[in-house]
């Protein structure tokens, strides 16, 4: 692994960084494999890096049709958190959250991880009696969070419109201080520069035309770059993931549909935590470089679309702006949408699916960021071993046909 002083970086800035090592190796396809994945986003990278450090195996290949991070990992609004109400939700998320607090270490990447905590706010005595309820299912399941009143939720968010005609007063709601944000471009770079170096080839512009199989398992996949042969294949393609299962004979309960998110013009440090409020449906939190970064609800129009539209706008901003009129004369600088794949409880799918070899890690709906560590460590786990982690167990696909959903629509706190 290359290290970087401040006098390499300086000489490499009047070189363009020509010389400059690439942080993974641009790879081609082997013709064999011990174990393909098909995505190049967070859990895919992350899926490729677990195999290899915590199983042993490093003859493995992540294929992306694009480039590394350039569909979700890079279209989000990089909150985590673990602040969910059913155990086996909070046992994922909170796995997820405690590998990134030690993630920026592990591979040897800042991830810019800020643990700047995150307030879920209330605005009637029926939402508060909701928060405290997730508040103590979160303290049951062993996780961090607590029931804020009015007094102590205001102080965390000064600009907050107190204001007597303030439409949603705030009366309290969940905190969770070990939750924050990370830099999501540097979660992706981070887990593919260590995955690299273990020896998992990383294949960018490599597109899966077809997944093969023989006697009911898996022998490989083609693609653009040619046949690849395998007996393991996990996917971790977000709304891509059907299409990909379809060419099995496998239908997945998946719909699709457009998250939009914001930025605004940069401005001086005026909101130190996350806010989501119940109310608006809007969150929004302060990036490094000061800019506000919000989102809302879904668009509830199916697409694979990754952009936005007006009227989503307008009901986004004006959240934004129900919860703090001073933000009105900001500047939009920015925005954007990524596609959020859904599945009926709104809980992600992990495990086996059609001929024996073929794992999936989908559903993640507005969640999957949030989850990129834990998703990768199950995954890879499915992979090396061909049976579910514990956490993992109570997320696969047949948790429909036999009735046990785990239904958290509301555990966003947006409308999913």
């Amino acid at each position: 692994m290359q290290e970087y002083s401040a006098l390499s970086l300086f000489k490499n800035a009047f070189t363009s960084h020509k010389k400059w090592q690439p942080a993974w190796r641009k790879a081609t396809p082997k013709k064999v494999y011990d174990a393909i994945i098909i995505g190049g986003g967070g859990h895919g990278l992350a899926t490729g890096y677990y195999l290899a450090k915590n199983h042993g195996i490093k003859n493995v290949a992540v294929l992306e049709r694009g480039w590394i991070g350039g569909g979700n990992t890079g279209r989000n609004t990089t909150v985590i958190r673990s602040n969910y109400f059913y155990p086996e939700s909070v046992a994922l998320y909170d796995l997820a959250l405690r590998l990134y607090e030690g993630l920026s270490k592990e591979l040897n990447y800042n991830v810019m991880l800020s643990q700047r905590g995150m307030l879920i706010g209330a605005h009637t005595p029926m939402q508060m009696e909701i928060c405290q309820r997730i508040a103590n299912a979160m303290q049951l399941n062993g996780v961090d969070g607590e029931l804020m009143g009015a007094e102590e939720a205001r102080e965390r968010v000064p600009l907050y419109n107190s204001n007597e005609d303030a439409r949603y007063e705030l009366m309290g709601g969940i905190w969770q201080g070990r939750a924050g944000v990370a830099r999501h471009d540097a979660v992706a770079w981070g887990y593919a520069r260590a995955a690299s170096d273990m020896g998992v080839d990383i294949v960018e512009g490599c597109e899966v035309y077809d997944i093969i199989m023989k006697n009911g398992r898996i022998t490989g996949v083609e693609t653009n770059l040619g046949s690849i042969q395998t007996e393991n294949i996990g996917i971790a393609a977000a709304g891509a993931t059907p299409s990909l299962t379809q060419m099995v004979g496998v239908d997945l309960p998946i719909h699709t549909y457009a998250l939009q998110a914001f930025v605004s013009e940069p401005v001086k440090p005026c909101l130190d935590t996350v806010i989501l409020a119940l109310g608006t449906g809007t969150y929004v939190s302060q990036s490094d470089k000061g800019e506000l970064v919000f989102g809302g609800g879904l668009d509830r129009v199916p697409t694979h679309g990754q952009k936005g539209n007006l009227p989503v706008q307008e009901e986004v901003i004006s959240g934004l702006l129900e919860m703090f009129p001073a933000f009105g004369q900001l500047k939009l600088l920015r925005q954007w949408g990524g596609v959020v794949d859904v599945v009926p409880d709104s809980s992600p799918v992990i495990g086996p699916v059609g001929p024996d070899g073929l794992f999936i890690n989908c559903g993640w709906g507005t969640g999957g960021f949030k989850a990129i560590p834990a998703g990768g460590w199950l995954l890879a786990h499915l992979l090396a071993t061909g049976e579910h982690h514990e956490i993992s167990r109570p997320f696969d696909l047949c948790r429909f046909a036999e009735g046990r959903l785990i239904d958290e629509a509301a555990g966003s706190g947006i409308a999913h």
